[in-house]
């Protein structure tokens, strides 16, 4: 029971007035609101903001009088739950615990305090009485633990003297017969309709054996003209039989200011609205008479008293753990994402997380790169990663490969596919991640002619083409270069966008690949050629290195539409890049640190393109721009990154697509969407001269033999 400002109780004649305090009731949904507030609105932003929470009058003896918040309390302008009375709060939202602690309290009381007594003054409050309602919160919230420290305060000014209690309450039946009880029910709630209100927190009573009227507080003069007799109602949340709630404190200091000098005594009913086995009742509401303290008009701001006190009835903050009853994959998604919006707060505020997160991204291979892919798309809060690999895991992987451990190894070995979801999954449950056992068929590696092969190759071509319809970004993350041939047809046909991360031993290469656009959509302009110095990229290089940049082929301000893909590069058809080779040469030997660049890498080049406007449309930026000013809000678009990790140095070559690519050419694309399967297997059956021949290489690779040997003659007849 709080008393402040010298109420002390003493003998009945002397009996000073105490008013039960307000217990805070902040709901979990108000702490899950302040969350996605301060994530996602406030982020710094300490300035104050405008909450709301309620009353009730109706709880059951013994029940504390509860302030409530939930999670509808930021809505100023919401709707308030039925027989509930409104309270207008202001929010302070700290951004350390420090600031928390070392808030000036009370000058935030008593700045609120001098707001409510300029009410007082000028008759503010006289015409909107729910200004004696107000409230403070101050709060901080430990968004990695989900400790939540407030503090609750509803301010309310104190006589010096206290209030004399000139007839003890009583119980409303004990003054009131039935039927002005009855008139009471009607009239109060007669009120609520005119004002459009849930409740009415203060209200002017007149009554007679015959008849009861109210009226709200702003009709004071035109309400009692004549009585010399003044009640006045409260809505009272409090549920003690002998005590009012503390709504009841500033109304008293209102009346007394306003009206002191011309009253004796106020009596007072404190409206109680229980419903009791399905029966409204107001018979426990009370009524009493008190003589109140004159206010001098030249008076200054009273004092104020109103934080509350903490569990142990100290002053002191209260502090909420919501951790151990959220659920705690829900807990994980909200901190996943709690470092992506950390970001927008200070460094990158026009970051558009939702493209991001919402995008839909498929992992060919779910090796070296795959898995240091994986793990950058989680970290940037990618939910759908779908994986597609057909071989299983080996003793050499998990040293290399974070998402595998050894006892993946045993037994012949995981399927890489499975094994990575299951690996997913168990990082963070909110992945939702699928895997794929499965080929991607080659050129160079014929498919034999028996009914079942011929049909699983299908099967699997099939397969593909609906995985890559299913998903937005597609990553070429396979140990050859003559496995990313397919996955290239597809994706440039369905217009997806594509990127392409290859090692070599010291080296990388991470590529967008040109974006199509529908052929009436195309600008005009001639394609580039390939320099002939990368047309032994294919035979040169070891299996899923990068072929080397074109030195011709280097331009800058290319749209996304016209850039080469990684096929565009070279004059040589892929082909079956593991035959006759060592097993150095088989596999891809690194340097152990260049694949998690490389994933990095890839994984933050599509981050960027969804970041700008055109998305896989932008025009590529180059070497050259990195000293201009940045396309998007986290730097640079390029085409490529080359990397060279002996020199540690990066390159952002740009090079325009190739009219005769084996890959992304119109003729090769028009013969894919026109046979289908039918095309993909001669591709898969022949060797690379069928795609040369198509595609006009052969021409080509001719027409520069013989501008050699004309050369060479040239050169002999000097």
């Amino acid at each position: 029971m709080a008393s402040g400002c010298g109420e002390a109780g003493s003998a009945a004649a002397d009996a000073k007035l105490q008013f039960a305090p307000f217990c805070s009731a902040l709901e979990a949904g108000f702490w899950h609101q302040l969350t996605q507030k301060k994530l996602n609105d406030y982020r710094l932003d300490e300035s104050p903001k405008c909450i709301k929470g309620y009353y009730y009058n109706g709880d059951p003896v013994g029940l504390p009088m509860r302030m409530t918040l939930e999670f509808s309390a930021f809505e100023a302008d919401g709707p308030t739950p039925a027989h509930c009375c409104p309270a207008v709060g202001t929010l302070y939202n700290t951004n350390t615990l420090d600031a928390f602690k070392s808030t000036d309290k009370k000058g935030l009381l008593e700045k609120e305090a001098k707001e409510m007594w300029d009410a007082i003054q000028s008759g503010t409050a006289v015409k909107d009485p729910s200004i004696l309602c107000k409230f403070i919160l101050l709060t901080f919230a430990d968004l990695k633990k989900y400790h939540f420290y407030y503090w609750f305060c509803f301010p309310a000014l104190c006589f010096s003297e206290g209030i004399k209690i000139i007839q003890q309450p009583s119980p409303l039946d004990q003054v009131f017969s039935a039927k002005q009880i009855t008139a009471l029910q009607g009239a109060y709630d007669g009120l609520c309709t005119k004002m459009g209100a849930t409740a009415v927190p203060y209200f002017l009573i007149k009554y007679s054996d015959d008849a009861l009227l109210v009226a709200p507080i702003g009709d004071w003069e035109i309400f009692f003209t004549q009585s010399k007799k003044v009640t006045v109602g409260v809505y009272d949340p409090c549920t003690l039989s002998q005590h009012p709630g503390w709504p009841l404190r500033n109304l008293l200091v209102l009346l007394s200011y306003r009206w002191g000098a011309t009253l004796e005594t106020v009596e007072v009913l404190c409206f109680r609205d229980r419903t009791l086995q399905g029966s409204r009742s107001v018979h426990h509401s009370i009524i009493f008479q008190v003589k109140l303290p004159e206010l001098p008009h030249n008076s200054a701001c009273p004092k104020s008293v109103g934080w509350e006190k903490n569990p142990k009835g100290a002053m002191g903050p209260r502090m909420v753990n919501l951790s151990e009853c959220m659920d705690p994959k829900r807990l994980a998604e909200s901190s996943v994402d709690l470092n992506l919006k950390l970001m927008r707060w200070r460094l990158v505020p026009s970051l558009d997380l939702d493209k991001v997160v919402s995008t839909k991204c498929l992992l060919l291979g779910a090796g070296t790169l795959g898995c240091n892919v994986a793990r950058t798309l989680m970290g940037w809060g990618v939910r759908r990663i779908t994986f597609v690999d057909n071989a299983k895991i080996s003793y050499s992987n998990p040293v290399r490969q974070p998402l595998y451990e050894f006892e993946d190894c045993l037994g012949g070995g995981k399927s890489k596919a499975m094994a990575a979801v299951d690996r997913l999954t168990k990082i963070f449950p909110g992945v939702n991640a699928e895997g794929y056992n499965m080929s991607i068929p080659m050129p160079g590696h014929p498919v034999n002619f028996s009914e079942a092969t011929l049909s699983q190759a299908q099967r699997d071509v099939e397969q593909l083409e609906k995985l890559i319809s299913e998903h937005d970004v597609i990553f070429l993350l396979m140990d050859t270069r003559e496995s990313r041939w397919l996955p290239t047809v597809i994706a440039a046909s369905k217009r997806k966008l594509v990127v392409n991360a290859a090692l070599g031993f010291d080296t990388f290469v991470v590529m967008r690949h040109g974006l199509k656009k529908l052929r009436a959509d195309q600008d005009t302009g001639e394609e580039s050629s390939p320099s002939c110095a990368s047309s032994s990229s294919s035979s040169s290089t070891p299996a899923g290195s990068a072929p080397p940049a074109p030195g011709s082929s280097l331009f800058s301000n290319i749209p996304g539409h016209r850039l080469g893909c990684y096929f565009c590069n070279d004059v040589v058809a892929p082909g079956d890049s593991t035959r006759d080779r060592t097993l150095d040469q088989q596999c891809t030997v690194s340097r152990p640190g260049l694949a998690m660049i490389a994933g990095a890498l890839a994984v933050e080049m599509m981050v960027s393109i969804l970041q700008h406007s055109e998305g896989g449309y932008a025009v590529a930026s180059s070497s050259d721009d990195r000293m201009n000013e940045p396309p998007t809000s986290l730097g640079l678009v390029p085409h490529q990154i080359r990397g060279f990790l002996s020199r540690f140095d990066n390159v952002l070559p740009a090079s325009l697509a190739f009219d005769k690519c084996t890959a992304c050419s119109p003729i090769v694309l028009d013969n894919y969407k026109r046979d289908g399967f039918s095309f993909l297997s001669k591709v898969f059956n022949s060797s690379h001269a069928f795609l040369e021949d198509l595609t006009g290489l052969t021409l080509l690779h001719q027409e520069t033999q013989a501008a050699e040997i004309w050369d060479m003659s040239d050169d002999e007849s000097i």
